[in-house]
């Protein structure tokens, strides 16, 4: 009953919080109206972007960048989650636990982990709270919805939520529409794959507003045995613009439901005779027969409430605030067998005579959060100066519980009972002041100041039934400044320093309550020259960090992968990119990253012995890492490329053991588009404006890869009493041979 009335009271309060949206955006949408009654386009478009100005960097910023348009993801987006279709910028390495690229997908740049990686949507930090993981799978078929995006490598900029330390990746959604449209895309696939998307926007009524909208169904079987994905998304925004005023209300979200395949493969012949096997659910049923789990699934919704009121004053004043509520709940559904009642807190049970004490249950283990952010900008410029400041505050409350929803001997349970229950509160208060200061004609002056506090505490215990307590708090200074230097009209340089420190996440807590914050000093020098539609840029970076939290190439018993402080340790290294036009209907887009990655003294044991193994490479970090697209377009409707990706070998540990290595790999995509267009035709009376065909097939020379794993040592002082023998382990993630996305959509 107590449960009952708390979740009562939960969904009230939500309801509330719903209700004060939306009054605050009718509210905003009257006040706004009556300021003004004619719309300007060209500003309207300005203001969009001024959503993300705070988090993003200008073209000619001393900072390391890339940036995405919506055109450039439309042309491979047929349900692939956002990290996969970032796959072939500089630096970035990606991976998928299903082996296709839909359901749990990572990224890493430079080597970091995506823990390390900076989301924003919007400018709300997007990354979760405690374990500082991004979950695309969460928000199925986003890049539908995506205006535009840039990934900073290194520190970048000054964002909100946890610091970057690898890149930060800021999404804008898509801007005000002009003009009604209406969009229906269907995509097919191997491994029965198939995305389903209708979007439509009224375009401005009145011409000050605009509701716009998108529902989006993925659902994929996975190359790896039942790894099958189920996405429902949705994506909804109200607007209204005039002159100097741009209000936006968001509601987008989703839900997953992943049949989980974290744990790789560890057997070597099943990975060279059977690579799709899955030993997620696996158990032996009274006959001795080996079965599967039907439902050993991962199920989790999360929306998220956005209202966001950019206002113009002048030529030289703005300001932006931002508010975001996000509700995340779900389970992890898992058989097991042969349990002990301890490990549950249940008692043994005299069953005719003889003492049971294990069972075999189904259990959930369940997580019920929310997400509250406020973020407030205000900006300044002129023809010299472009000076912003702000902050952002938010708050976090999380429920980690587990259930057991079915026992073969339940012992004293009941239904729903809970078998752990632990909570978490994080705080993150940060602001910030930055500027862009034109000193002369050649010369631009780039400063950046932020200090972030971070509180964290839990309460209860964790699924191990172990009292978990953490109060921790942070505060961090983080300055950069950075310098351009504009030498002719086609080439300019640019110097910068950056300082970034990140706390810990819940898992490193688990593991170890003494765990240090991690800290890195970035400095980037770098070459742009462009001359015509020729483009070359060169970049090199060195990243010295102090505790970096490098990934231990172990796993929790969930999934999420454990990193541990490394002392001292840098990354030194190069990157270039290009887009070279060969002929007008021909251009080459290459980059390559060279890098050096090194722990500067590591230490282990093995063999009950402590030994120093100096200096050794940074688990997940490549030394070459490389990229190019041959893009061929004979006719302006008719789009082909060859997109071809080399990553090099890497350890998924510390110690550079052989055990832990990863093979280098070389993959080629085909990728093709054509537009039938029927806008503009006097003789047409076609409904559409126009139907875009696409076609992809990935790794077209069926190379069979692994671009991801794990990798566990344990010592072994039973088999040979007295002597203690450190035993290596690891497992692998193979990814999918050839296969392909064909779709069609409609414009009108």
């Amino acid at each position: 009953m107590k449960n009952l009335f708390y979740y009562l009271s939960f969904l009230r309060r939500q309801e509330s919080k719903f209700l004060f949206f939306t009054l605050l955006f009718i509210l905003s949408l009257f006040s706004a109206y009556g300021q003004e009654k004619q719309q300007d386009t060209t500003k309207t478009e300005k203001l969009d972007e001024v959503l993300v100005k705070a988090v993003r960097v200008k073209e000619k910023a001393p900072i390391t960048h890339s940036n995405v348009t919506k055109e450039d993801i439309a042309k491979r987006n047929l349900g692939q989650d956002i990290p996969v279709l970032l796959n072939f910028l500089p630096s970035v390495v990606t991976t998928t636990d299903a082996g296709a690229g839909i359901g749990y997908t990572g990224i890493r740049v430079r080597g970091v982990s995506s823990q390390s990686t900076n989301i924003t949507i919007n400018g709300i930090p997007y990354n979760d709270a405690e374990s500082l993981g991004t979950f695309w799978v969460n928000l199925g078929d986003f890049a539908s919805s995506v205006e535009s995006l840039q990934l900073q490598r290194g520190v970048g900029t000054s964002t909100n939520g946890s610091g970057a330390f690898g890149a930060s990746i800021n999404v804008l959604t898509d801007a005000v529409s002009k003009e009604a449209s209406g969009e229906i895309s269907n995509s097919f696939g191997s491994y029965n794959t198939r995305k389903h998307t209708v979007k439509y926007s009224t375009g401005l009524i009145n011409d000050h507003f605009e509701i716009a909208g998108r529902l989006s169904n993925i659902v994929s079987d996975g190359y790896i045995d039942r790894a099958s994905a189920d996405l429902k998304s949705y994506f909804l925004q109200g607007s209204y613009v005039n002159n100097n005023t741009l209000i936006k209300a968001l509601i987008f979200g989703g839900n997953e439901v992943t049949y989980q395949s974290w744990y790789g493969l560890e057997d070597l012949d099943l990975l060279r005779n059977d690579r799709t096997f899955n030993v997620a659910g696996i158990y032996t049923d009274d006959d001795g027969n080996t079965q599967f789990y039907d439902n050993e699934v991962d199920n989790y919704g999360q929306d998220h409430y956005q209202l966001h009121w950019n206002q113009r004053y002048n030529n030289n004043w703005s300001t932006t605030l931002g508010l975001n509520y996000t509700y995340g709940r779900g389970y992890f559904e898992q058989y097991k067998e042969d349990e002990d009642f301890a490990d549950y807190g249940l008692e043994e049970l005299d069953f005719n005579g003889e003492v049971v004490n294990t069972t075999d249950l189904i259990r959930r283990r369940w997580l019920d959060n929310g997400y509250y952010v406020v973020n407030a900008s205000a900006n300044y410029k002129n023809d010299v100066i472009d000076l912003i400041f702000g902050g952002s505050v938010s708050h976090y409350d999380g429920d980690h519980f587990g259930e057991i929803i079915w026992a073969e001997y339940a012992s004293q349970s009941e239904i729903r009972d809970r078998y752990y229950d632990g909570n978490s509160l994080k705080n993150d208060l940060s602001v910030f002041s930055k500027a862009n200061y034109k000193l002369n004609d050649k010369v631009s002056l780039y400063g950046d100041l932020q200090v972030r506090n971070v509180t964290y505490k839990t309460f209860g215990n964790t699924s191990d039934l172990v009292d978990f307590e953490v109060d921790k708090a942070f505060t961090f200074f983080n300055p950069k400044a950075g310098i351009t230097y504009q030498l002719n009209d086609t080439n300019s340089f640019y110097f910068s320093y950056a300082r970034a420190n990140r706390e810990p996440n819940r898992t490193e807590f688990e593991e170890n309550n003494d765990i240090k914050p991690e800290q890195l000093n970035d400095f980037e020098l770098g070459w742009r020259h462009k001359k015509g539609n020729f483009i070359f840029n060169a970049n090199a970076y060195y990243m010295l960090y102090n505790e970096q939290l490098v990934l231990s190439g172990r796993l929790d018993d969930v999934g999420n992968p454990i990193r541990v402080n490394s002392g001292e340790s840098y990354r030194l290294g190069l990157e270039l990119e290009a887009i070279i036009p060969v002929t007008p209907k021909l251009t080459l887009q290459p980059n390559m990253t060279l890098s050096s990655n090194k722990n500067k003294e590591t230490f282990r044991e093995f063999n009950g012995e402590l030994q120093n193994l100096g200096k050794t490479d940074i688990s997940f970090s490549p030394e070459l890492v490389a990229a190019n697209a041959i893009v061929f377009q004979p006719t302006r409707d008719l789009q082909m490329s060859l997109l071809s990706k080399y990553v090099g070998e890497q350890y998924m540990g510390n110690t550079e053991a052989d055990a832990s290595k990863l093979d280098s790999y070389f993959i080629n995509d085909f990728n093709i588009n054509y537009t039938l267009s029927f806008r503009g035709r006097e003789e047409s009376q076609s409904v559409f404006d126009s139907i875009v065909f696409t076609g992809l097939v990935n790794n077209i020379f069926n190379v069979k890869y692994i671009s991801n794993g794990y990798y566990y040592t344990y010592d072994d002082d039973f088999s040979n009493p007295g002597t203690i023998t450190t035993v290596e382990g690891a497992g692998f993630y193979p990814q999918a041979t050839t296969n392909f996305l064909v779709g069609m959509t409609l414009n009108f």
